[in-house]
């Protein structure tokens, strides 16, 4: 009875948590169950499916931007969100509302029976019901993990985008890239477009699409993102040429994500005017992915990076944009991540660290992860019990000139911006 029933938004992620034994349990067969009691078909007559290691929930980020500048009416169901789990399902640019998704919820409490779901995909099939009413033009679907287990390769995509294959979650995707790849390529489908955004994906990728007799584009290969000058870089295929704006999201693999998103949308069979492509490149926005604050001269930048693949990217982004003074790291991870890896990759662009304290799941203290990055460039950092305590230190001791990155997991990232953005 659904008297029973939780009735806020609050309580119902209170209840989703308890309703599985294992928080992840990779396969399709129970969230397909109830998927199909509920009635769910395709989400919009065009759906873009993401996955990838890294840069899925930028490359989601201008997908939309570029499809809503063009006038269409987009879903976008990412994950993990930041601050509010409203942000991982959006409706033409907007959060869905605690009704929506308690909406939702109630409805797959009705068909679900005696199925259990876990966290992921109650709230995978809260989406697709809310977009399959929502009366859209495009749903873009970010995977959460892997991508042939994952509840979100339910939906067969009409375009699907790998960003990157690299090592992480390796205890459920496997230990190399070759193994993660098989699970990435899990969402090709047969004979439609597949966008790889690398320029050498895993050869277990390019087997995949060639076996399905999927169309595999490839960024470097089939299309092209060319730098003209620190304000404008172009994109091209063998057809088509545009010169755009630097995206707002900084960092030099944001030009591969925006690339990926633009051939991505016009893999689709619709047309997609060039001035949604300047717009939607210029306009796209993602809260946590080097997102830049100043403080008193200094400048902090907030990254959900959270592997070594991520930390290369920074380190990049880091070298891209020079400082006269020097680059301190605020850095927590969960306990399952390569965290020596990550350290190791931005070892010659920072100048001190300190460590942070987080609580939860899989959660360590600084001091267990100082024990961990014994031997490396962090291993005299100083520890903190939270993120706030540590950031607010590593800004004490800063000058004007310098600059603090904030980063390590999408909780470090949560933390860091509600500490930035009420301080004052």
């Amino acid at each position: 009875m659904t008297s029973t029933r939780p009735h806020s938004l609050a309580d119902w992620l209170t209840y989703i948590e308890q309703q599985h034994p294992a928080t992840i349990d990779m396969g399709l067969e129970r969230v397909r169950a109830v998927a199909t009691a509920m009635g769910l078909g395709q989400p919009a007559p065009h759906t873009i499916v993401v996955g990838g290691t890294n840069g899925k929930g930028s490359t989601v980020a201008f997908i939309e931007a570029i499809a809503r500048a063009a006038g269409w009416k987009v879903g976008a169901y990412t994950s993990p969100h930041l601050l509010r789990y409203n942000e991982r399902v959006r409706i033409d640019g907007e959060d869905a509302s605690d009704a929506a998704l308690i909406a939702a919820f109630n409805v797959i409490e009705d068909a679900r029976g005696s199925t259990t779901l876990t966290y992921f995909e109650y709230g995978t099939l809260a989406a697709l019901h809310l977009f399959a009413q929502a009366g859209l033009d495009l749903a873009v679907l970010e995977v959460g993990l892997g991508g042939r287990l994952d509840a979100v390769n339910i939906v067969d995509a009409d375009v699907a985008v790998i960003t990157t294959v690299d090592i992480d979650h390796a205890d459920w995707l496997g230990e190399d890239r070759e193994a993660i790849g098989v699970e990435k390529a899990g969402i090709i489908r047969g004979w439609k477009p597949v966008i790889l955004g690398e320029t050498d994906p895993p050869s277990s990728v390019l087997a995949r699409a060639y076996l399905l007799g999927a169309n595999a584009i490839r960024g470097g290969s089939d299309f092209f993102a060319d730098t003209i000058d620190g304000q404008h870089w172009s994109w091209r295929d063998v057809g088509f040429r545009i010169e755009l704006p630097m995206p707002a999201l900084r960092g030099p693999i944001q030009l591969r994500n925006a690339a990926s998103a633009i051939a991505a949308l016009r893999a689709l069979d619709k047309p997609l005017p060039r001035a949604a492509i300047v717009e939607g490149v210029a306009q796209a926005r993602i809260r946590g992915r080097l997102q830049a604050f100043e403080r008193d001269g200094v400048e902090v930048l907030v990254d959900v990076g959270h592997n070594p693949q991520a930390a290369r990217e920074l380190a990049a982004a880091l070298k891209a944009a020079t400082t006269t003074g020097r680059t301190v790291a605020v850095f927590a991870a969960l306990q399952d991540k390569d965290a020596v890896g990550v350290v190791e990759a931005l070892a010659e662009r920072v100048d001190g660290w300190h460590l942070a304290g987080l609580e939860g799941a899989r959660a360590q203290s600084a001091t267990a992860l100082l024990a961990r990055l014994a031997g490396t460039a962090a291993a005299a950092a100083a520890t903190h019990d939270d993120v706030d305590t540590a950031l607010q230190q590593a800004l004490s001791a800063a000058q004007a000139g310098d600059r603090v990155l904030v980063f390590g997991s999408f909780h470090t990232a949560a933390q860091a911006l509600l500490w930035l953005e009420n301080a004052r």
